[in-house]
């Protein structure tokens, strides 16, 4: 078997008293679909961030494609190949579609300053490059059509695909999306559930928060439950869930 994409191991991270990770473990595979679900303040969020560099962990092991990135900053965890959505819709409102996905490929670009400000015929390639790129990839989220509006201008399932497109065009290996479907409807849900098999079909691992337990269990190839800050279960959904603990978590109540 070929060796994990992600592992991390023994994972804390404490805001003063509050331990937010109590070692947490996880293993990735190579072209799965892993779901992270829990209770609201199950640290869920708060591991994410870690991932991404947002918060630094106290302590654990965190390897990356065979890269230790134990409190790398944000920088190094993209261009290692780690893309991230968040819970919420952190877009440049005032760009339009278009240039919000070329924003995001500028994390894969070359020209340095002088090259900017000269416009050299390689930087001037290099724009194109990405417009190109940029194009490319809202027809692959379904907005094709609205690479022009402003993104605020942009209804919120759209608002979700752009954001998505922006993570893909920093050519990650794993795509971690925070709460993708949330505020979606039955239909919007549904066309997600199908962006994100053929993202995965195309080879890019993904690593997904989601309240939608239906639609986490339909998707996922396995799923990981956080409860303050630990995780009490793991593994593919029918295991997950009828766990005991699982049933416990949600409904506050013992599945005895």
């Amino acid at each position: 078997m070929s060796s994990p994409l992600l592992e991390i191991r023994g994972i804390n991270k404490r805001f003063g008293g509050l331990h937010a990770l109590s070692d947490v473990a996880l293993t990735i595979q190579r072209g799965e679909i892993y779901g992270l679900i829990g209770p609201n303040g199950a640290g869920k969020t708060t591991l994410f961030n870690v991932l991404t560099g947002l918060y630094q962990p106290d302590e654990g092991i965190f390897v990356f494609n065979g890269r230790d990135l134990f409190r790398a900053k944000p920088h190094v965890v993209v261009s290692s190949g780690i893309a991230r959505t968040f819970q919420n819709i952190r877009l440049f409102h005032n760009m339009t579609a278009l240039e919000n996905v070329m924003v995001g490929r500028h994390a894969r670009t070359h020209a340095g300053v002088i090259g900017a400000v000269l416009r050299s015929a390689s930087t001037r390639r290099e724009e194109a490059a990405i417009k190109q790129r940029a194009v490319e990839l809202l027809d692959y989220v379904g907005i094709g059509k609205r690479s022009d509006d402003v993104a605020k201008n942009l209804s919120y399932g759209d608002q979700r695909r752009l954001e998505i497109a922006r993570a893909l065009a920093t050519e990650p290996i794993l795509l971690a999306l925070d709460e993708p479907a949330a505020g979606m409807n039955a239909n919007e849900t549904a066309a997600l559930k199908q962006l994100l098999q053929k993202i995965r079909n195309d080879g890019i691992t993904i690593l997904l928060i989601e309240h939608d337990v239906k639609l986490m269990m339909g998707l996922c190839d396995r799923i990981a439950v956080l409860e303050y800050g630990r995780k009490i279960a793991e593994g593919i959904p029918e295991v997950v869930k009828n766990d005991p603990k699982v049933i416990e978590a949600y409904l506050g109540v013992s599945a005895a």
